[in-house]
């Protein structure tokens, strides 16, 4: 709601968790605005496997929900899939730790009996992995192929803002604001691991009697 308040006819659910927890309730409680959700990449990696085994690393949620179970049965056929959790990885990203011991450790236990089972193809099914893609890959080796869904995402929801037209306008093109219900200093120091967004001013949100509140307001 509080982004619909700021003017957003569409919404990207960018987390594969809170996509499979509540993406259909969303489009539901709000039918005039566009949600684009996140879902791991089955279809590609059944579609790209030599072997016929593909490995998901997301989180318990997302393996759990119905989204994931529709996935498995519409492009998974024959195909076998080994997944794993990943425990504590999300943490060490958010603390910025993106090529430390742990990381290395978590996935690299996540990643070889994968291998060993031969997988050729990793889907990367939590937004927070790509931050590691390069542990991943060096861990999975030059022979496996590890696929991230935001590419997709990206062309999605650039297809979908065409279809909005005049629904677009207020914020120039290109324009990017940043609002946070965490710590905002903290926010803008990992954004320096992403170049386009880095020294991007963050907002910090506050939670008032259940209701997102923000000392600026764009629209």
């Amino acid at each position: 709601q509080f982004l619909i308040d700021q003017g957003s006819p569409l919404i990207v659910v960018a987390c594969n968790t809170a996509s499979a927890a509540a993406l259909h309730h969303l489009r539901d409680t709000f039918p005039d605005t566009k949600f684009v959700g996140m879902e791991p990449a089955v279809k590609p990696a059944s579609e790209g496997t030599v072997t016929g085994k593909v490995g998901v690393l997301a989180t318990p949620t997302t393996f759990q929900g119905t989204l994931y179970a529709s996935l498995l049965d519409r492009y998974a056929e024959g195909i076998t899939i080994y997944q794993h959790t990943c425990p504590g990885l999300v943490s060490e990203i958010e603390a910025g730790r993106l090529t430390g011991t742990e990381a290395r450790r978590i996935l690299t236990q996540a990643i070889e009996p994968m291998l060993a089972a031969g997988v050729d193809q990793i889907v990367l099914g939590c937004t927070h992995y790509p931050f590691v893609l390069p542990l991943i890959r060096e861990i999975a080796g030059p022979e496996v192929t590890v696929v991230d869904p935001a590419p997709a995402v990206a062309r999605q929801t650039a297809r979908v803002l065409k279809t909005l037209g005049p629904r677009i306008n207020g914020a120039a093109a290109g324009d990017v604001f940043i609002q946070t219900t965490g710590d905002a200093a903290r926010m803008e120091g990992f954004l320096n691991h992403v170049p386009a967004f880095s020294g991007v001013d963050v907002v910090n949100l506050k939670w008032v009697d259940g209701y997102l509140q923000s000392p600026t307001i764009h629209t």
